[in-house]
C-alpha cells in the first residue's frame, strides 16, 4: 500500500508542476530529536535562490492532520495563519538566505513533518522536502564497536547466492519498512502541501483586503 500511495503522489506532483513556475528540490529529509519542553529550531535555506517570503506548513499523516503555520517575508513581518499559537511558533530569519521556524516549549503532539514553501521576486516557487520532528525520542547512536568472539549461531550469507536466494528467516534487512513508511508519509505530505497552497493565494488576498479595509 505505501509504495502505491508514494507512486500515485509522485504522478500526480509531477502533473501538478508541470505547467507552472514551481522548482520541487529532493533533499534529505532531516530528523530532529528535540527534548520534551525543550526548542526546536527548523530551517528553510534558500540556496543561490534571492526569496522573498516562506510559507510554513506542518503535516503528521500517522493521525492524518495538516496544518498551514503562516508566511514570513524579508521585512520581518509575520502573518500566522488564524488559530496558530504565536507563542509556541516564532518565524525569523537566520541570515539573508534561511528562514527559521522555531518550535518552543515542544510537546509530544507537535511530531510531524515540517516543510516549507519559497517564493522568489520573480514568483518562483521553491519546494523544500522539510524536516521530520520527533520530541521525546533518543536519537540513535552509533554501536561502539567491541572484539566479541565469533557465534556458531551468526547468520552467516553465502557469498555465491543471490539475495532473491535467501528466506524471511536468512539475514532479514530491519530497515527496508520503516523506510518505506517514512517515504510515504513525505509523499502524502508533499502532496497536501501542494493542495493547499493551490488554494492560499486566494485566502491570503481575501485575508489582505480585509486588513486593509480595517486601516
Amino acid at each position: 500500500m505505501s509504495l502505491l500511495v508514494l507512486t500515485w503522489t509522485l504522478v500526480m506532483v509531477s502533473s501538478w508542476t508541470a505547467d507552472s513556475r514551481q522548482v520541487l528540490l529532493q533533499d534529505h529529509i532531516k530528523i530532529l530529536y528535540p527534548p520534551i519542553s525543550g526548542q526546536a529550531m527548523i530551517e528553510c535555506d534558500c540556496v543561490n535562490a534571492s526569496c522573498d517570503s516562506v510559507y510554513w506548513f506542518r503535516s503528521n499523516p500517522t493521525h492524518g492532520h495538516f496544518q498551514y503555520l503562516g508566511k514570513y517575508n524579508n521585512a520581518d513581518r509575520p502573518m500566522y495563519h488564524s488559530g496558530v499559537n504565536n507563542s509556541h511558533f516564532k518565524f525569523s530569519k537566520k541570515a539573508s538566505a534561511c528562514f527559521v521556524l522555531r518550535v518552543l516549549d515542544v510537546q509530544k503532539e507537535d511530531g510531524g513533518i515540517y516543510s516549507c514553501v519559497l517564493k522568489d521576486k520573480s514568483n518562483t516557487e521553491i519546494w523544500r522536502t522539510g524536516s521530520f520532528l520527533q520530541p521525546g525520542v533518543i536519537p540513535p547512536t552509533s554501536p561502539t564497536k567491541l572484539m566479541t568472539p565469533k557465534s556458531k549461531h551468526a547468520c552467516r550469507c553465502p557469498k555465491k547466492r543471490t539475495l532473491d536466494a535467501f528466506s524471511p528467516a536468512e539475514c532479514k534487512p530491519r530497515v527496508l519498512w520503516p523506510l518505506t513508511g517514512l517515504a510515504a508519509a513525505l509523499a502524502v505530505s508533499l502532496l497536501c502541501t501542494l493542495y493547499y497552497f493551490s488554494r492560499l493565494p486566494k485566502k491570503c488576498r481575501h485575508q489582505f483586503s480585509k486588513a486593509r479595509t480595517k486601516h
